[in-house]
């Protein structure tokens, strides 16, 4: 089956998103990864479902982004070797608009998933902690494998990347992300000007 960029849309915004982390889990446990993810996609439904504007979809889904996905080591990952000379000012500012960028971009194509379900398959640690795999079913397409990677590594239980069919959201991003910081020159600032913009 062949992978269609509308597939990974919306889950990516929860998202988004590598075998980043190379500390082992702490105290998170297979249960509580299954927990997240669980968590993630009931309020996903929920708020697809709602019946709510666009603008307040899109409000909510960055918002539960924030909630269950660790923004700041995405952006840091996103950012990649140019987050070595930024200041902790510019990678807060980059984080921040990060956030946004990714819940504007993947949101906006929450209408594919309405009337759709996610279903955890599995569940598996790996070196970063753990990961979840689900199966999506969307209507009138295929069922589709999405993987979660979940740690605890910030603190506290979150999802730090996503795979859909075996494609990395996150190094999607930091792709895309790299070719905007070459269009600017490396400037960060302007790059964060850019993804508040974007979309």
């Amino acid at each position: 089956m062949r992978f269609e960029p509308s597939r990974r849309s919306f889950l990516a915004a929860t998202a988004g998103f590598l075998s980043l982390l190379g500390a082992p889990a702490f105290a998170l446990s297979e249960q509580q990864a299954r927990t997240l993810v669980d968590d993630v996609v009931a309020q996903l439904q929920t708020v697809i479902n709602s019946g709510k504007s666009d603008a307040a979809i899109l409000g909510d889904l960055e918002r539960l982004f924030v909630k269950y996905a660790d923004v700041n080591i995405m952006a840091q990952y996103a950012l990649g070797n140019d987050g070595r000379s930024a200041s902790n000012a510019q990678k807060r500012a980059f984080a921040d608009a990060f956030k946004g960028y990714i819940a504007r971009k993947y949101g906006k194509r929450f209408r594919d998933f309405i009337g759709g379900r996610v279903e955890v398959q599995s569940v598996k640690a790996i070196r970063s902690g753990y990961e979840v795999r689900t199966k999506a079913y969307l209507r009138g397409e295929s069922p589709f494998d999405v993987a979660f990677h979940v740690s605890d590594r910030s603190g506290s239980d979150k999802f730090f990347n996503i795979y859909i069919e075996g494609v990395n959201l996150l190094l999607t991003e930091r792709t895309e992300i790299g070719a905007m910081l070459d269009k600017r020159g490396g400037d960060i600032n302007a790059v964060v000007n850019d993804l508040k913009n974007a979309g």
